[in-house]
């Protein structure tokens, strides 16, 4: 470590531009995280946020809300870890202003848990009836307000903003939270669907619900349309970036072990054991590594708290240390290719 520490003090501006290069590949890859983090979110924030752990759904709805429906018959004697959720996309229209927003619409029970415990209002209160909505707290910034009016689809009832809630998206679209006979006016079904599924904050037993398909909420995250194609596309983008971290890291290594050759082959020939010698260039790494990431996470907080709130980028700090680890150990192991040249130095023909 003395060896190393010793070289990068003298060798500032050389070095200076190692870590440079760590800096911006790390950047980017502690980015392209962050916004896979973010939209998905935007794909599941109710689902998580309101703490389900199971869905049920009818069986021919190939593992979709938007394509289940749920009859009386099918959903009897819920529990009070049970509730009614009747989902629709819409376009909410403001009456004043005219503004245009889609969005999904979830239809819940107000006797149910997950409007009673789990909606959490950041502003105003809950809705008291059927003509009454909660929005997610991310259209204020939209110019949406307590107290306005605004029209859903074609419907000419007028809907009262009455609150506003946190992590209020589904399927990267926000909510708009209120009544189950809304939801049955939107979706146009008669009286005898109660809902698109039930979800629920616990395990459900299958003797529970028999006429319905019960899925775990990860199979259920993994079905929402574009989910898995989009967190694939990410990974492979931030995997491949790996890869790339690792041939360059290995490449500047060798370059400069190359160019320190003849200094390697006097500590030999003063007797400096060649492991001493490939531990020096192991830690230079790690040095180099652990600066350059420290660099870009402090860079991707900066920058994330710079964005605008449109733009769907999160840092899930587990998950980037987790990555932060991958590119360590990425760096130690470009750092192994200058090894072999250091175990084959020949002290007399090196200074020849």
């Amino acid at each position: 470590m003395f060896l190393a520490l010793k070289e990068i003090k003298h060798e500032k501006l050389r070095y200076s531009l190692v870590i440079g290069m760590v800096v911006l590949i790390a950047y980017l890859i502690v980015m392209l995280l962050g916004l896979m983090q973010g939209l998905g979110n935007e794909n599941t924030a109710a689902v998580e946020s309101w703490g389900t752990k199971q869905v049920m759904l009818d069986k021919n709805a190939n593992i979709s809300m938007n394509q289940s429906l749920v009859t009386k018959d099918q959903s009897k004697n819920l529990t009070k870890h049970e509730a009614l959720v009747g989902q629709v996309p819409i376009v909410m229209k403001g009456i004043k202003h005219g503004q245009k927003q889609s969005m999904q619409y979830f239809g819940l029970n107000r006797s149910q848990y997950l409007l009673k415990d789990k909606v959490k209002i950041v502003e105003g209160r809950k809705p008291h009836n059927d003509h009454e909505l909660v929005l997610d707290e991310s259209l204020k910034e939209k110019e949406y307000r307590l107290g306005q009016e605004v029209k859903l689809n074609s419907l000419t009832t007028h809907y009262k903003i009455v609150g506003f809630a946190k992590d209020a998206k589904f399927n990267i679209a926000p909510l708009a939270i209120g009544s189950l006979d809304t939801w049955r006016e939107l979706k146009g079904t008669g009286q005898q669907f109660l809902a698109s599924g039930i979800w629920a904050d616990q395990k459900v037993g299958s003797n529970r619900q028999k006429d319905l398909a019960h899925y775990d909420v990860q199979t259920f995250i993994k079905k929402l349309p574009g989910y898995t194609a989009q967190n694939t596309t990410f990974e492979f983008m931030i995997g491949f970036l790996l890869l790339i971290s690792l041939i360059v890291i290995a490449i500047f290594l060798y370059i400069l072990t190359m160019q320190k050759e003849v200094q390697y082959a006097v500590l030999r020939a003063q007797g400096i054991p060649a492991g001493f010698i490939v531990w020096s260039i192991i830690a230079q790494s790690i040095i180099l590594m652990v600066t350059g990431v420290v660099i870009a996470n402090l860079l991707a907080l900066g920058t994330s708290l710079a964005m605008p709130a449109a733009v769907p980028f999160m840092i899930m700090w587990p998950q980037t240390i987790l990555l932060d680890l991958a590119l360590l150990i990425v760096g130690i192991a470009g750092s192994l290719l200058p090894v072999r040249m250091i175990l084959k130095i020949d002290p007399v023909d090196a200074l020849q």
